[in-house]
């Protein structure tokens, strides 16, 4: 017998899904319900690696921690990786399995995976109570409905009842509700259960009559009204821009231990993938995390990071031809600190055979450390463990770049030549010991009378995170009725709202 279900859909992207979607899962659990997190199909440069091995969306992994379980490939089995403004690899269970056009995925391989993300779904629902679906875009993109495998169609074809969660910080979420159901079909309104309101600011009472009345025009209820709150998003899943409101950016507000802050600034290169790692950073008192795109930022800072990247050469060339490159090797050169982490370590080197991302063939790198990086068609999906600076670290990889190291000292896998340090691990700043033992280093490179908070937890903060977004649902949505949708499905005669999707 399958185990209930709800599709968390939205007016938008970025409406609050994936928050919505963690908070009803840490909610769930809470009240000692079996649940899992399900995305039929994700588009992300924010990637982690579960145990097997296998590649999913980041916000999956975090909402499989709301849920207190494992994340697997079952739970995100299709995942796009932006190459591009017009080209994805696409991630199947966990595997890269090609490069293709919107046209090329949209025209008709997007629906043949139908089978697989249907199959994944029900495995889920054989095995726990609960399977808490997450949406993608909105359920109205009437131009992508035919092929649509992640919000209506999976709703259809599995019977999941659907909530509609709009942001009204942005504004008209009364229009955006009610477009949202008219431009679905008859059948697919069928499913649409109700509206839940995110990101509210002020009294409730005064949102009131506008809910009763989206209520009679549309026959369905408000299940909650979530208040607005600083600091709750989860790993952003947008892979074509920046966004800075990382997951524990906007929330840490303890001073500094010693006397100084630290200074990070995060070169914003193309396609930036794992941004998240910085976030570790950002959960240390008096340490300060920001974007730059520009050399004279780095200026002022006391460690530069160069993130990851799905476009290790088209990121090269960007840093040179904004001035970048040049400040970088400036400071290299003046023994300030800088970090690579997997396409930032791999434009540190001393060069790059690519035939595989860019088909650049080979192309010269900075140059500041001693490894030569040569692209493999495979993919390097690893969750290693290791020691650096004393400290036991924990890290994941994502990668196609195989990294020859020829010298300098051994760090991560990696290498480090004075001030400079780079690797293909991911997550290793999650390391409590290991980040203080790093940023102490910073601290005494850059002059600062830095000092890391000796209790600072970055898992114990994700956690106090994932809690708050339970207490949210909780406090805030009607969880008897929430319940009965998950257990029962949508109400029985819901209204048609004309005029439904076009012909």
């Amino acid at each position: 017998m399958n185990g209930g279900g709800l599709l968390v859909a939205g007016t938008t992207s970025d409406a609050g899904k994936s928050v919505v979607t963690a908070g009803v899962c840490r909610w769930l659990v809470r009240q000692g319900v079996k649940v899992a997190p399900f995305k039929a199909q994700n588009m992300s440069l924010n990637s982690f690696v579960t145990r097997e091995g296998a590649e999913i969306g980041r916000a999956q992994a975090m909402q499989a921690q709301a849920c207190r379980i494992e994340p697997t490939a079952l739970m995100n089995p299709v995942l796009l990786k932006p190459g591009g403004e017009r080209s994805s690899q696409v991630v199947l269970l966990g595997k890269p399995v090609g490069e293709l056009s919107a046209r090329g995925y949209h025209g008709g391989r997007q629906q043949k995976l139908l089978g697989t993300v249907l199959d994944c779904l029900a495995e889920l629902r054989g095995t726990y109570d609960a399977v808490i679906c997450e949406g993608a875009g909105s359920p109205a993109e009437i131009n992508l409905r035919r092929t649509d495998i992640v919000n209506m169609g999976i709703a259809r074809n599995a019977r999941l009842p659907v909530l509609v969660v709009g942001d009204i910080d942005r504004g008209g979420v009364f229009a955006s509700f009610f477009g949202t159901v008219a431009l679905l079909s008859p059948e697919d309104q069928e499913l649409v259960a109700g509206f839940l309101v995110n990101k509210f600011r002020g009294d409730v009472s005064l949102l009131e009559p506008g809910l009763d009345m989206l209520h009679g025009l549309t026959g369905r209820r408000t299940y909650g009204v979530l208040p607005f709150r600083h600091g709750l998003g989860i790993d952003e899943e947008d892979g074509l821009r920046v966004s800075l409101r990382g997951t524990v950016r906007e929330s840490n507000t303890a001073p500094p231990v010693g006397e100084d802050v630290l200074r990070v600034a995060v070169c914003a290169i193309p396609l930036m993938s794992n941004f998240t790692d910085v976030d570790a950073l950002a959960a240390e008192p008096g340490v300060l995390v920001r974007f730059v795109d520009r050399p004279e930022e780095l200026a002022d800072a006391d460690l530069v990071v160069i993130p990851g990247t799905r476009g290790t050469v088209r990121a090269l060339e960007w840093l040179r031809e904004r001035g970048l490159a040049d400040a970088l090797l400036r400071r290299a050169a003046e023994q300030r600190p800088v970090l690579g982490i997997c396409g930032g370590f791999q434009i540190l080197g001393e060069h790059i055979e690519d035939e595989v991302e860019s088909r650049r063939g080979r192309v010269e790198g900075l140059g500041v450390l001693p490894l030569r990086v040569r692209f493999a068609p495979e993919k390097i999906l690893t969750r290693p463990e290791g020691t650096a600076l004393g400290e036991r670290v924990e890290g994941y990889e994502i990668h196609h770049g195989v990294a020859e190291v020829t010298g300098g000292e051994a760090f991560l896998d990696g290498c480090r030549v004075g001030q400079t340090w780079g690797t293909h691990w991911h997550g290793s700043l999650e390391s409590d010991g290991f980040r203080r033992a790093f940023l102490r280093e910073v601290a005494a490179a850059a002059g600062r009378r830095f000092v890391p908070a000796p209790d600072t937890s970055f898992a114990g903060l994700r956690e106090e995170q994932l809690d708050r977004l339970g207490d949210l649902i909780e406090q805030h949505a009607d969880t008897d009725a929430l319940w009965r949708l998950i257990e029962s499905g949508a109400p029985q005669g819901l209204p048609f709202i004309p005029p439904g999707a076009p012909a």
